[in-house]
């Protein structure tokens, strides 16, 4: 699949592509003969050392441009649309995190709104062949009927970020029926692996345990009914991407009056396979400890679930199985390894 990129040898435009899955994505295409047109703001909400370091990743290839700059800046978005032309977009840039955005809402609105809409009307004044964009499995809400499809019903967002998520698929449909904008959504399921997000669980554990602090753990200490998430090894998102690029929805190509015509298509992108929080911390503690050679314990501290985060998470993937004929493959046990490999590589750890 990934070689029909080779041949076309097209340019893609990747937000956030000195994000963790942005720069993943990017450099696959980059390997796949793509020229990709990257842009970031390189803000500070984690370490922007990291970022740079993914974007070093990328500079090493000669089909990489980068831009620094903000998809709220609606000016210069449509300058870069009209100087490159991308015939694909793929839109990750996005102001990520269930628990920020109780701090920080402005963020959120500037840049998975106001941002998101920017996106759409570029799209609009220079037609690309295919957009696709992060939704979240934050969308499901609190939702307990499992697992998660697609056609579930998701109106009832318990955060701020989830219900930016929600807008952003209804906004995409809009322009989709509207301007026959091929575009598709994909809902992420708990992504992770090295040079990941440090704001995410396994790598705050990781954090909290060598600078010498226990880690929080927000179940209540509740053994029985312990957290659930969908992990999903940043490869197999990749891969799901690279796949659905090439299969752009095509709508009816009538003018329905419920919208049904839209060629708009969303997919869970998640590993079918949810763990229990505890399963996974201690798959952890085994990674890092084989990646120093000695038994490596987490200090635990329980605390109350926080608002806006959800029991569980869990990932229906057959429609993504049936559009594109994949599925994830990692194993937690392989893609914790990986991560403990590169961490302790990253920052020189003994």
């Amino acid at each position: 699949m990934s070689d029909q990129i080779t041949e076309g040898n097209g340019v893609y435009l990747v937000t956030g592509a000195a994000g963790f899955i942005g720069s993943f994505v990017s450099r696959r295409l980059l390997e796949n003969g793509a020229m990709v047109i990257g842009i970031d703001n390189l803000n500070d909400y984690y370490d922007p050392k990291l970022k740079q370091a993914r974007l070093e990743m990328l500079k090493q290839q000669e089909r990489f441009v980068f831009v620094q700059g903000d998809i709220a800046d609606k000016t210069a978005l449509t300058g870069l649309f009209r100087q490159y032309r991308p015939e694909v977009v793929v839109h990750l840039a996005a102001q990520a995190g269930v628990r920020y955005s109780l701090e920080n809402p402005d963020a959120y609105i500037q840049s998975n709104i106001v941002g998101f809409h920017h996106i759409l009307e570029a799209c609009r004044e220079f037609p690309v062949k295919h957009l696709l964009y992060a939704s979240s499995s934050s969308v499901y809400g609190a939702n307990r009927k499992v697992p998660f499809e697609e056609s579930d019903p998701v109106d009832h967002p318990v955060s701020l970020y989830a219900a930016t998520k929600k807008s952003n698929e209804l906004m995409a449909h809009t322009y989709s029926h509207l301007y026959r904008i091929p575009a598709t959504g994909l809902r992420f399921f708990t992504v992770y692996g090295p040079m990941g997000r440090p704001d995410m669980a396994y790598f705050g554990f990781a954090d909290s345990y060598f600078g010498g602090r226990p880690i929080a753990i927000y179940n209540n200490g509740d053994f029985e009914n312990d957290l659930y998430r969908d992990f999903t090894y940043i490869d197999d998102i990749v891969d799901g991407i690279i796949r659905l690029i090439e299969k752009p929805p095509a709508g009816t190509g009538t003018a329905g009056v419920d919208g049904a015509d839209a060629p708009h298509k969303v997919y869970n992108i998640g590993n079918n396979s949810p763990e229990k929080l505890m399963a996974f911390i201690g798959a952890l503690e085994t990674a890092f400890s084989k990646a120093l050679g000695r038994d490596i314990c987490f200090a635990k501290q329980f605390e109350p679930i926080k608002p806006g985060d959800v029991p569980a998470t869990y990932a229906s993937t057959d429609a993504l199985y049936e559009a594109v004929g994949f599925k994830p493959q990692t194993p937690i046990s392989e893609g914790l390894r990986r991560f403990a490999d590169w961490y302790v590589d990253y920052y020189g750890i003994k």
